[in-house]
């Protein structure tokens, strides 16, 4: 029986992320609908985390996977920053599904690093979770997603893009804004360069 919104139970970790969506990938096929009844539609970023940390994986590889993540990254990350309480997606998305093997092996794939990541996490620059600063790392997100179907052809692009939007929806989960800075670096790096060449 599928839990409502109000009664999933919380989620603290790459690692619960990960058992979550691995109870998921038990189904032959495996939808988007089917995470999202399993996440509740409430929680934006135990979502972000999904698509992200499925791009960082071999599925990567599969012609306009990356793209599909980012349009998906897009939408939750939009509906965050605009205040919805539970999100919509088209049903075309909805029903887009892929194999509960391989989706078994790509997330096994990543389970040492994130386990890893967990073990290391703390509260650390928690103003980055208060106002004004704590718009930037959904903001971010939404650019990262917005950018990824249009860097498809660009090698790792995707990949990047997706462990940034990891980093970031990782550091919201866990309240350790030491992740948010590493994601935002690459951002601050391009933002220097272009200041320094037209100002």
């Amino acid at each position: 029986m599928t839990r409502s919104d109000g009664e999933q139970e919380a989620l603290h970790s790459l690692s619960d992320v990960m058992d979550r969506a691995a109870g998921v990938a038990r189904r032959e096929h495996v939808t988007v609908d089917n995470i999202l009844d399993a996440f509740g539609h409430a929680s934006f970023v135990p979502l972000l985390l999904v698509p992200a940390l499925l791009v960082v994986t071999p599925l990567s590889g599969i012609p306009a996977f990356s793209s599909f993540c980012g349009i998906l990254i897009f939408l939750i990350s939009v509906q965050w920053l605009a205040g919805r309480e539970h999100l919509w997606l088209p049903q075309w998305i909805m029903r887009r599904k892929i194999s509960g093997d391989r989706l078994r092996d790509a997330l096994e794939k990543i389970r040492p690093w994130t386990s890893r990541l967990d073990r290391h996490t703390r509260k650390r620059f928690g103003f980055l979770f208060h106002r004004p600063f704590r718009f930037i790392p959904p903001l971010a997100c939404t650019l990262f997603g917005a950018l990824m179907p249009l860097l498809e052809l660009v090698p790792f692009s995707s990949s990047l893009l997706g462990a940034a939007v990891m980093l970031l929806s990782f550091s919201m989960l866990t309240r350790d804004g030491l992740y948010a800075l590493i994601a935002l670096l690459p951002v601050g790096a391009v933002v220097w360069a272009i200041s320094a060449v037209f100002l």
